[in-house]
């Protein structure tokens, strides 16, 4: 049977991507929106659009407009002043179902067994919902999601955008005691839009396949001037939904995550514990499966398959 997953976003060229794994692989209860890549009405604009494309019935949830502390942090130098630039979208087909994205996520964790939580921008909304209600760590299955680094950063040469965007919410997911699974920067570098990736969307005879080649070649495009040794964008989110729907296509280690949320150099950093150490007196207890490795090609296929599933 398909998970049932609630995915948390801020749609975002790779989030787009999600979604339609999600849909396609997952029983998809619902998607709540935060600010992140853009400012939370374009996420929960560009959320509302996906879903028309994919004729999903998923609800919509506005979530957070800003972290829990800091300032809000939006992306437009990589996704455009839209959160989604690169093609021409439709206007929404129905609006939003609700606007208070925490309450959701506690009201659909509570009322099925099993949830998983699929965040993947910043940590706001999970966090306010884990206040708001501490018996959700009993009641989901977990959290999967993109963050963090256990390598370098994109941000900061440590920070990765989501963690950095919201280090205190980071903090409490990490800290909250569910399981949780990372995918992380130093994974979903290894899962790029390619030109010959690009090449096989624009060419798939359904509507959604080339419309997605068009945001993804502008996601690239901007990844490419942006970067060394990059040949195309990083399609970061699917790599929290594949995590559940096709766990076999990870390496994985269990280790201990920590979130930065003080260092004048480190904030908003994803400490993950890789010491080659058997036993060490007053090591943090293993908390987190952290993504090491991807079947990039089979990964890709899979994303195809989805795409190539919807009109």
């Amino acid at each position: 049977m398909a998970l049932p997953v609630i995915v948390d976003c801020d749609p975002g060229h790779d989030d787009a991507i999600a979604l339609v794994v999600a849909a396609r692989h997952a029983d998809l209860l619902g998607v709540t929106t935060v600010a992140g890549n853009a400012p939370v009405e374009r996420t929960t604009r560009n959320a509302l659009v996906l879903l028309d494309l994919l004729g999903h019935p998923a609800p919509v949830h506005r979530g957070a407009a800003r972290p829990l502390l800091a300032e809000p942090k939006h992306a437009a130098y990589v996704h455009g002043e839209s959160g989604l630039d690169g093609a021409d979208l439709p206007e929404p087909a129905r609006a939003e179902a609700g606007e208070d994205a925490a309450a959701f996520i506690v009201e659909t964790a509570r009322a099925h067994e099993g949830v998983w939580l699929v965040p993947t921008g910043p940590l706001t909304n999970v966090a306010l919902a884990l206040r708001r209600a501490p018996d959700l760590v009993d009641r989901i299955a977990g959290i999967s999601l993109m963050g963090g680094s256990a390598a370098v950063g994109n941000r900061t040469p440590v920070a990765e955008f989501n963690i950095w965007a919201d280090p205190e919410a980071a903090a409490i997911v990490f800290d909250c005691g569910a399981r949780v699974i990372q995918a992380g920067l130093h994974l979903t570098h290894g899962l790029q839009t390619t030109p010959e990736r690009l090449a096989e969307l624009r060419a798939m005879p359904n509507r959604l396949g080339p419309l997605l080649g068009q945001l993804l070649g502008f996601f690239a495009a901007t990844y490419v001037a942006r970067h060394d040794g990059f040949v195309g964008a990083p399609i970061h989110d699917v790599c929290a939904v594949l995590a559940l729907t096709h766990p076999e296509l990870f390496a994985r280690r269990l280790t201990h995550v920590t979130v930065e949320t003080d260092g004048t150099h480190t904030r908003g950093m994803t400490v993950v514990d890789l010491r080659p150490l058997k036993e060490l007196a007053g090591r943090p207890e293993a908390t987190t499966e952290v993504l090491m490795s991807v079947d990039q090609h089979q990964a890709f296929r899979v994303i195809l398959d989805a795409i190539g599933s919807f009109p």
